[in-house]
């Protein structure tokens, strides 16, 4: 179905946000987009809205099994705004959102569906989970200057870190709260605005109305904002993207200074769970 905005979608189809899980890809530019939208559809997820501009095609195959919503990603606030009105929408429904060129990965992922995990989230009380960005990136930008490239794509090993998230009006730390760093955000943090360097993002969340997402990726219900329950760790996911790699070789005042991503601690993606688990970059938690 192709809707001419989002009120649009949100008067004509809110069926599809009936059942979740419902994810929501933001698409800033032409790349990947059937990638995307086939690598969440077998996930698992109910429905998945496509929130792009009519100048991008998609494939037609993708287009009847997806909801193409028109609209400006690039805009001020844009994914907040929209992530909040779907949210008021689809109330008490499991949601997800990423950019174009994002892959969601959880614990198990080859064998098992992204309501299942869900489901045993909600089990343990969670109403959020904690997912980190891992930035992928080409192995030879001279073959790949888009630094795009799903067949050659690599991350890095190691260089991740966490740092207390502090109260602004105490200044005292959060329970039960931190900011995540690493990757190309780390390593370039100099061409990188500071409030775009951290790679943690609650990308899963239950639907609250009410709930309001912030710019920041996070929200304004503090409890959304955990990475785990107060008794015990609970499981995360990865979202593998290849956004800031895209966004340091457009930029004209990161692109020249910048031949390859490459570094010691780089290996190369095997787009399989196992490897995130090993390296860290999720936690099962009790889910086995």
């Amino acid at each position: 179905m192709n809707y001419a905005s989002l009120d649009d979608f949100l008067a004509r189809g809110k069926t599809a946000l009936a059942k979740g899980p419902v994810a929501m890809i933001f698409v800033e530019d032409d790349v990947e987009l059937d990638t995307t939208a086939r690598h969440h559809l077998e996930c698992g997820f109910k429905s998945v809205l496509m929130l792009m501009p009519d100048a991008f095609d998609l494939p037609d195959d993708i287009t009847e099994k997806t909801h193409r919503i028109t609209y400006d990603c690039n805009a001020q606030n844009a994914v907040p705004n929209a992530v909040n009105a779907v949210n008021d929408a689809a109330d008490g429904v499991w949601l997800y959102y990423c950019y174009n060129a994002e892959f969601l990965f959880f614990p198990f992922i080859e064998s098992r569906s992204i309501g299942e995990m869900l489901a045993f989230h909600t089990e343990e009380r969670r109403d959020a989970m904690l997912t980190y960005v891992i930035d992928l990136y080409a192995e030879d930008l001279q073959q790949t200057p888009s630094a795009v490239s799903l067949d050659h794509a690599f991350l890095d090993k190691s260089g991740y870190y966490a740092q207390a998230r502090t109260d602004p009006t105490t200044g005292t730390a959060k329970e039960r709260q931190l900011d995540f760093f690493g990757g190309l955000r780390w390593r370039y943090e100099e061409h990188v605005p500071r409030n775009s360097r951290k790679i943690d993002r609650i990308a899963l969340f239950r639907a609250t109305k009410g709930l309001k997402l912030r710019s920041d990726h996070t929200f304004e219900d503090q409890e959304y904002n955990t990475y785990a329950c107060p008794w015990h760790h609970n499981l995360t996911a990865a979202i593998c993207s290849f956004r800031a790699a895209k966004a340091l070789k457009r930029n004209p005042g990161s692109t020249h200074s910048i031949n390859s991503f490459r570094w010691h601690n780089s290996t190369a993606f095997e787009w399989h769970s196992r490897q995130l688990l090993d390296l860290g970059l999720m936690e099962p938690g009790q889910w086995f």
